[in-house]
């Protein structure tokens, strides 16, 4: 089993120019064969405000790009997992995200 421990960025991009949020979080990515899980932690921990945005932006799309410190990124779902803090990440399949020419990650 390979694993990564660090940090990232989750992106929430409207379109291919307009970012509306990023967000640091530390990952732990753990991978066996073609399976692999995901666990975030949103830091520092967000302020009221910035909470109401996110929870805004889950609610519309919980779809998020996940930016590795390299600049390696994917198109990730999230789902709040327990306390506010913590999140599940998943590989998001085209199937389930926007409508192609709406929302991808966006070009490095």
């Amino acid at each position: 089993m390979d694993s990564y421990e660090g940090t990232a960025t989750l992106e929430w991009w409207a379109n291919r120019s307009t970012c509306l949020s990023r967000l640091r979080v530390r990952v732990v990515v753990r991978a066996a064969g073609d399976n692999w899980t995901c666990e975030a932690t949103l830091e520092p921990p967000l302020t009221v405000e910035d909470r109401e945005s996110f929870d805004f932006l889950m609610q519309l799309d919980p779809h998020f790009t996940l930016r590795f410190d390299d600049a390696s990124a994917l198109l990730v779902n999230v789902v709040e997992a327990g306390d506010e803090e913590r999140l599940s990440l998943t590989a998001a399949e085209a199937d389930n995200a926007e409508p192609a020419g709406t929302r991808h990650v966006p070009h490095q």
